[in-house]
């Protein structure tokens, strides 16, 4: 899997990190067991902070995206595909909440943001960014 980091980005960079992982488990590049690098072998591979990479796999263990077993290794966690709980999707509603809010201030159509949900999903199934 290709991760690509943009330094310049608003989003911290443990988060772009994080996204990519996501998008990996949900284009099915990384299945469920598969192992990833250490943090710090994974960030030298990445030019980049061990804390930087340890922050974003603490960020998907909480989210169950990855399961970190102490002198294992970290591996795409067995529940990594699952249904939502009812407390998932109440966050990512809450999350969704101001991203919507600023589409209805630009005035987009709920048509258009229906294609662009279609679009990105579309986009990470296949892979694509």
């Amino acid at each position: 899997m290709y991760i690509e980091i943009e330094p310049q980005s608003e989003v911290p960079i443990y988060m772009q990190l994080a996204q990519q992982i996501m998008e990996g488990v949900a284009n099915g590049q990384l299945l469920p067991g598969s192992p990833l690098p250490s943090g710090r072998a994974f960030a030298a591979d990445l030019g980049m902070n061990m804390h930087t990479v340890n922050k974003a796999y603490h960020y998907l263990e909480e989210k169950k995206i990855i399961e970190i077993i102490p002198k294992k290794g970290v591996f795409i966690h067995a529940d990594g595909l699952r249904e939502a709980t009812a407390e998932e999707k109440e966050r990512i509603e809450q999350e969704l909440r101001p991203i919507l809010a600023e589409a209805l201030c630009l005035k987009l159509s709920k048509e258009e943001m229906a294609q662009m949900i279609e679009k990105l999903m579309r986009n990470i199934q296949g892979g694509v960014k």
